[in-house]
């Protein structure tokens, strides 16, 4: 229990009970990953100066809505995040995305465990497959079609690739 007048209620950003960890690896992908399934369209748009991203996924069924935050525990290290996500209605999307931000557009589809994303727009050609893991130095089994590890590589990180940083 809470002691009135205390400050134990209150949280850092990524801290708390419904952060939870996020370890990635991502990988360039050379080759044709297949068979790709469960495709869908997502649209995310990084709102500027802080940590949220606003993001429709569109595929079979009626589309889902979030609302996320990732906040690095270690700044200049894009492996590990703490995520934390809240599910909006269309109209909460409409109204969020409408904030000033960066976009993304990709279509995710799902290979050998990996997820795959085909990047729209001014990062058209550019593929990237990742995977979530429990140690990111453990050893990963690797389809041929997998290029250069960027794990750790901020260029390829979600905000970076939608402001615009990426090297393609």
């Amino acid at each position: 229990m809470v002691a009135v007048g205390t400050e134990t209620w209150r949280r850092t950003p990524g801290q708390g009970k419904y952060a939870k960890p996020e370890r990635e690896r991502r990988f360039l992908v050379t080759g044709t990953p297949e068979p790709l399934e469960q495709s869908r369209l997502i649209e995310d748009r990084y709102l500027d100066g802080g940590t949220l991203r606003v993001r429709a996924v569109r595929g079979e069924g009626e589309p889902v809505f979030k609302l996320t935050q990732k906040v690095r525990p270690d700044v200049d290290d894009p492996s590990i995040v703490a995520i934390t996500n809240l599910y909006l209605s269309e109209d909460e999307y409409r109204m969020l995305v409408a904030l000033p931000g960066a976009d993304l557009v990709k279509t995710r589809s799902l290979c050998a465990g990996f997820a795959v994303d085909v990047f729209h727009g001014p990062l058209a050609g550019l593929v990237l497959a990742e995977v979530e893991v429990e140690d990111l130095e453990a050893d990963l089994v690797l389809p041929a079609w997998l290029g250069a590890e960027v794990t750790r590589d901020d260029r390829y990180s979600g905000g970076a690739l939608a402001a615009g940083r990426a090297v393609i």
